[in-house]
């Protein structure tokens, strides 16, 4: 037995995460050289305008000859290479060099090579989206709700650099909710109730970092009872978020009562560790204009959007989303 059992653990410890942290580098520098490989790879097919299928898998033939024990240069892996290499410029490439083969080939085939594209590269970086979860978000248009979001907030008055860059990418416009359908909706308790039997799609949804608090979560403030329609935390802006769930139409008076629980909320649930909670109204349509005007005096960070149900999708979203039995197999 060692004479210092204490002090020995804690240089056990200290080992091992070296170890650890030196095995998570030589993982992404591994992926990247790969994914540069890839990308020269294809940039000497373009080069040389070879695409002919004889010639593919001519190729693909001979390189698994040479190389018989690594994999990666079949003749399908080569077509995505030239297309890499077509598609994507050198400083680009850098980028994706920071994500797995496997999702810079679902992006070759899903999106364009514009903004959308980069959009989804560098989310997978900052989330670690594995591809599943990358598959979700493009075939959800997360890009058109979030980073060309119609979302009316108020964070960028209220709340700090970067938090307020944080809560922007965090709340999208509209919301997707395609596990629940208009018939099964016919109030905002039946639809509360289908998000927390469905929480880990809402979980999904919201976005990388949150973690569900409850529902009708319950406050007792001045001896009288007060419950809070959906409650979460984001441990990355390390604050929680109130939701107020409307099955109508935006109005006004919705951010009182919502303004009321983010106070209670900051002074009852907040530590001294938190950042500011973050309120949203997320109500059945809104009317911009009329949501601006009753964010304008509101000094809490608040935020007002939309959802949409499973059978209210427009008809650019149906076809491409996947259905729940779809989702459920890829959680």
């Amino acid at each position: 037995m060692l004479e210092n059992g204490s002090e020995y653990l804690q240089v056990l410890d200290q080992v091992k995460r070296e170890i650890a942290q030196a095995r998570t580098r030589i993982a992404v520098g591994a992926n990247a050289e790969v994914i540069s490989l890839y990308w020269r790879i294809g940039k000497v097919l373009v080069d040389r305008s070879i695409y002919g299928t004889r010639y593919i898998n001519t190729l693909a033939h001979d390189l698994r000859t040479a190389f018989p024990g690594i994999k990666g240069f079949s003749a399908r892996s080569l077509r995505y290479m030239a297309k890499f290499a077509r598609e994507v410029d050198s400083e680009f490439c850098s980028s994706c060099c920071k994500i797995p083969w496997g999702h810079i080939m679902y992006l070759l085939d899903k999106t364009e090579p514009n903004a959308s594209r980069a959009w989804y590269v560098q989310a997978t970086i900052d989330n670690g989206w594995s591809r599943a979860v990358l598959a979700h978000q493009v075939e959800s248009h997360l890009y058109e709700r979030q980073a060309l979001s119609g979302t009316v907030n108020n964070f960028s008055r209220t709340l700090p650099e970067p938090e307020s860059e944080l809560a922007q990418q965090t709340i999208k416009d509209p919301f997707i909710f395609d596990f629940i359908t208009a018939e099964q909706s016919r109030s905002e308790r039946d639809i509360e109730e289908l998000m927390v039997e469905n929480v880990t799609k809402v979980l999904l949804e919201l976005g990388t970092g949150f973690a569900f608090m409850g529902n009708q979560y319950h406050l007792t403030v001045g001896g009288e009872d007060f419950y809070i329609d959906l409650l979460f935390y984001n441990v990355r802006l390390h604050c929680y978020l109130v939701v107020e769930l409307k099955n109508e139409k935006f109005k006004p008076e919705f951010t009182g009562k919502l303004g009321f629980y983010v106070s209670v909320v900051d002074d009852v649930l907040a530590s001294a560790f938190d950042n500011p909670t973050i309120g949203l109204v997320l109500c059945k349509e809104k009317n911009d204009v009329v949501a601006e005007y009753a964010l304008y005096g509101i000094d809490q960070p608040v935020g007002v959007s939309a959802y949409r149900l499973g059978d209210e999708l427009p008809e650019d979203y149906r076809d491409v989303l996947p259905s729940p039995e779809d989702l459920q197999q890829r959680i």
